[in-house]
């Protein structure tokens, strides 16, 4: 399982809001001077703030510190889903185009409308799909008063 730690910002019945900090690796990384993600780190975007929905069975308020989870598995899955498909999809419809002998603008148009019509299938699943208990984060633990100060 994937970590976490953040706050809780909000408690709703059977779930809790909590905000998490974003943090990057760029500083230890040796191609930190050549990379976008350590151009946005520099700049202070990395540091923002995100919010995230985790199901939860604790009795917990607003300002606890916790730890969220999410199966590896589900990262995986969500990431080929995500970026993988489009792809696919894109060059599915230019090798189809190109078998039918179509000119190249048409072949290049073809690969657009396969990228769309594969981001319109990703967007449709993820919706049929966004309350599954099963793909959501979870509270993992509550920590100790000691160990927020660390957030």
């Amino acid at each position: 399982m994937i970590e976490e730690q953040g706050r809780v910002v909000a408690v709703e019945p059977g779930a809790v809001w909590v905000e998490t900090v974003r943090r990057s690796t760029c500083s230890s990384c040796a191609a930190n001077a050549g990379c976008g993600q350590g151009l946005l780190d520099k700049l202070g975007v990395s540091g923002r703030r995100g919010h995230v929905r985790a199901l939860c069975d604790l009795q917990l308020s607003v300002g606890d510190a916790v730890v969220i989870g999410v199966r590896e598995d589900l990262l995986v899955r969500g990431s080929l889903l995500v970026y993988l498909v489009p792809l696919l999809g894109l060059f599915a419809a230019a090798l189809l185009a190109e078998q039918l002998a179509l000119s190249e603008p048409l072949v290049i148009l073809s690969a657009a409308v396969g990228l769309l019509t594969a981001w319109i299938g990703v967007r449709w699943r993820s919706a049929r799909t966004a309350d599954d208990p099963a793909l959501q984060p979870v509270v993992v633990r509550a920590l100790l008063a000691g160990s927020a100060a660390a957030l």
